[in-house]
């Protein structure tokens, strides 16, 4: 077919549609909810996907962490005795890494104590209180090891008011907004659960991950100073980075060649205590949701098959509807390839039209949950805009060619005598 034939048989393809508005919509209405899916999953995954490699890159590329169990471990009673019997970590193991490591920067030791862990804390302000922030004692080497603590107003920790056990704290921006308002809450006392403390730094804003706990609801005070307030809590975390990112393989072997070595850790055993680096989390994040994008395909892969069945069978009836026209097209000179083009065509122009709906409504979908859910980003990516067309238009092809063979195959005689 000639460029003109195909430009007429595609303007036939959508006269026949204008003129049957409500067949054809319900007709690529399974296409529109087929594309539109996944639009929308791959925008909001996608979102995301950068939101969580932000929140990553703000804990520290060269940063990792050493902890007694592996991170998010929920159920201990679970764990096998071995693992459930492993020493806890000490601040002298974190001293030890620092003296013995050529490729770790710093390392610092943390204590924590949280509601989520059995702890109860308030922070108060003469009539004002926060409920339940998150208590940490932390050495001054933390700022350098996790960069999201970054201090706004005042300074951080020293070496001094760690070794005397000092009472003083750094609040998250949110605690300290609930506590002062606009007052500067430098050199001001609070009392964190009944103890007083001389505010000395206000943290810059950070938020958690999909509104869970970040540096906004910490508290932050000497590490001895919190050892000396709760001896009970033994649970330390190491947190440990290198000056340079390339770095962290060879760190990581050389924490745990050290913590071995001090943990009398025998050669045929595996390490008793992990280390996790943020990219493992990220990784995890990433398998996730792989797994949801596929089974997103999975039941859009669905919609499209019950949209292509629709229009193949609306097509048919088109067939029989235009049987005469048919006729009279081959009478006065179509070949059979013209007769097949114009209705592959016309099942193309349905599915494509489709397309083109769903793409629109799951960018429309997507944007308007990121509106709504400002914890849930979404990120339209152009390479699903165009996966989401090439689908539709697939589909119409596939589904379209029964019906256009058909047509052209059909006795010009008999169509001639159809009524």
């Amino acid at each position: 077919m000639t460029r003109a034939e195909w430009k007429e048989s595609l303007g036939i393809a959508l006269q026949t549609m204008r003129s049957q508005k409500l067949r054809s919509f319900l007709t690529m209405l399974g296409v529109v909810i087929g594309v539109a899916s996944v639009i929308s999953v791959a925008a909001i995954i996608s979102g995301l996907n950068q939101h969580i490699s932000d929140k990553m890159h703000e804990i520290g590329t060269q940063s990792f962490f050493i902890t007694r169990f592996r991170l998010f471990t929920v159920d201990f009673e679970r764990l096998e005795e071995e693992i459930r019997q492993r020493k806890h970590l000490k601040p002298e193991d974190a001293v030890a890494i620092r003296d013995q490591c050529p490729s770790v920067f710093k390392a610092s030791p943390v204590l924590t104590r949280a509601l989520f862990l059995g702890g109860s804390n308030e922070v108060r302000y003469k009539d004002r209180h926060v409920e339940e922030p998150i208590l940490r004692g932390a050495e001054p080497e933390l700022v350098d090891t996790l960069p999201i603590y970054q201090v706004r107003d005042g300074r951080f920790l020293t070496h001094d008011e760690n070794t005397h056990a000092a009472q003083v704290a750094l609040l998250g921006d949110a605690i300290a907004a609930n506590l002062f308002g606009a007052v500067d809450p430098l050199g001001k006392e609070v009392r964190v659960n009944g103890l007083p403390f001389t505010v000395i730094g206000v943290f810059e804003p950070h938020q958690g991950l999909f509104g869970g706990p970040g540096v906004d609801d910490f508290v932050i005070i000497p590490y001895k100073t919190f050892a000396k307030m709760y001896p009970e809590i033994e649970e330390v975390i190491i947190t440990v980075c290198t000056t340079d990112p390339s770095l962290l393989p060879q760190a990581q072997e050389e924490v745990a060649e050290v913590l071995r070595r001090r943990r009398n850790v025998p050669a045929n055993k595996d390490n008793d205590f992990e280390i996790t680096s943020p990219d493992l989390l990220t990784d995890l994040w990433g398998n996730l949701t792989s797994a949801i994008v596929m089974l997103t395909l999975i039941i859009a892969s669905i919609g499209l098959l019950v949209g292509g069945i629709g229009v193949m069978n609306i097509m048919l009836v088109s067939v029989t509807e235009r049987t005469s026209e048919i006729g009279v097209r081959k009478a006065v000179g179509a070949r059979k390839k013209d007769i097949g083009a114009q209705f592959l065509l016309e099942s193309m122009a349905i599915t494509s039209v489709g397309g083109l709906l769903g793409v629109l409504s799951g960018i429309v979908f997507s944007l308007s949950v990121a509106a709504v859910f400002p914890d849930l980003p979404a990120h339209v990516s152009i390479v699903w805009i165009l996966v989401g067309l090439f689908l539709s238009v697939a589909v119409g092809l596939f589904f379209g060619i029964y019906p256009a063979v058909k047509a052209a195959a059909m006795d010009p005689v008999r169509c001639l005598r159809y009524e």
